[in-house]
């Protein structure tokens, strides 16, 4: 069976609806078919945002789809982004002949629905397929992460019929990558306070206004923008969204911007000049856009709590094979000590934030509240993360330090995590605000 295959088996197992049906930590029963189908469920609304017991086992492994997927990503990743992610990173470069291998696996459509041409996958299948991936490059990662949960998430969320029957189809074919366009200049995590203005013009709306760190910014087929629409209002109810499409008069990608880490990954300044688009390019409610803003940074700190991770065991899995085999004092230095301890650290901080990612992934496909398990999630995850990269560049000593060995290229990617769609201090303000309103 091809990796190809596996993929479109673990599509048809692999659906919200079936995971709606289990009920455990990881969404999966592990009852008897029959005591599954005799207990009644209990469908009163969660009053917390983690699982609560039932009074069956908690179980804590993947059901076969998730796990088949996981394997076939993996696979994929190895053959078709591990032997080039080092030179796309030197080059800074943007791996255009990517993107139509992305989209034939399924990862650009992930939880785009099956009529629209995507995979319809469930969130716990959209953070396992980045983490796969990170596992080899953060580039990527980071690409397929904004792709799926950004641009699209929020046209799949909000967006109208006529929107998705035009957009989703392109975005999950490849055919036109999704970028997300909130944070400016002056507006980074106090995103509320963003200057790009939408002034309405009969039955049009023109925008003005500059946009940055935008990723796809220069190599997207549309953008999600936020504007503000109404100055008069408080700045968290005058924002709206709208559809963008590359090619517009006026919509400008400015700048390719150069970072320490994620090269690979096109982040652009955005510039907006008079850019008329229709009232048919609203995405959602005027003046709701900010809500619906932090409705899609919930999932997108799932996926980049899912990346970090995968960061994180991508350099340990390096590290641990380096400790066996590179030698000081007449044995290897995984004998001593002092490295098993910066591994077994390592092992355990990411073990830890997987599970929080986990959970937090599983709440999402639950449709309950997972605003504050998401920056948990993505506050343990960055800083694990950031630490076991920093350990893998140690226990390779001066190797680590060079670049024909691929953990620094970890640390380098991995830091963007505790700083992309909220810092972590932004995470620890909202699980300080969940905990003190209880």
């Amino acid at each position: 069976m091809t990796v190809r295959e596996k993929v479109e088996v673990g599509r048809k197992h692999c659906r919200i609806s079936q995971k709606a049906e289990s009920d455990d930590f990881f969404g999966n029963w592990r009852g008897s078919r029959d005591s599954r189908d005799s207990r009644r469920r209990d469908t009163r609304p969660l009053r917390r945002d983690y699982p609560v017991s039932c009074g069956h086992t908690m179980n804590f492994d993947f059901d076969e789809s998730h796990v088949l997927l996981r394997k076939s990503v993996r696979e994929f990743a190895r053959a078709e982004i591990a032997p080039y992610a080092d030179g796309w990173d030197s080059d800074e470069r943007f791996p255009t002949e990517l993107v139509p291998k992305l989209a034939s696996m399924g990862l650009l459509g992930i939880r785009i629905p099956e009529e629209y041409g995507g995979s319809g996958m469930d969130t716990q299948a959209y953070a396992l397929s980045i983490e796969e991936i990170a596992r080899v490059d953060g580039s990527i990662a980071l690409t397929v992460a904004s792709h799926n949960g950004l641009g699209t998430g929020h046209l799949l969320a909000f967006g109208t019929e006529a929107q998705k029957r035009r957009y989703l189809p392109m975005a999950a074919s490849g055919q036109a990558l999704a970028a997300w366009a909130l944070t400016e200049p002056g507006s980074g995590s106090d995103a509320a306070a963003l200057r790009t203005t939408a002034r309405r013009d009969g039955t049009d709306w023109i925008l003005n206004g500059s946009k940055t760190f935008i990723t796809q910014g220069s190599v997207c087929g549309f953008c999600v923008v936020l504007a503000r629409t109404n100055p008069d209002v408080p700045n968290r109810s005058g924002i709206t969204a709208f559809i963008v499409d590359r090619g517009t008069l006026g919509f400008t990608a400015s700048k390719h911007l150069r970072k320490l880490g994620c090269r690979a990954s096109d982040t652009a300044e955005i510039v907006l000049d008079e850019v008329r688009v229709s009232d048919g390019q609203r995405l959602g409610d005027v003046d709701h856009g900010f809500a619906d803003t932090m409705r899609i940074l919930d999932r997108g700190r799932v996926s980049i709590a899912a990346m970090a991770i995968g960061l994180g065991y991508g350099a340990l899995d390096k590290a641990v094979a380096y400790a066996k085999a590179r030698s000081a004092f007449g044995k290897p230095i995984a004998a001593h000590q002092a490295i098993q301890w910066m591994l077994a650290d390592s092992k355990t901080e990411l073990d830890a934030a997987a599970l929080l990612t986990y959970r937090a992934a599983w709440l999402s496909d639950r449709g309950g509240r997972y605003s504050e398990a998401a920056s948990m999630a993505k506050l343990l995850a960055s800083e694990s993360a950031t630490r076991a990269c920093n350990a893998a560049v140690q226990v390779h000593g001066g190797y680590g330090y060079v670049r024909e060995f691929d953990v620094e290229r970890h640390l380098r990617d991995v830091k963007l995590c505790e700083i992309g769609e909220g810092t972590s201090e932004i995470q620890r303000m909202v699980v300080a605000k969940n905990l003190l309103a209880r």
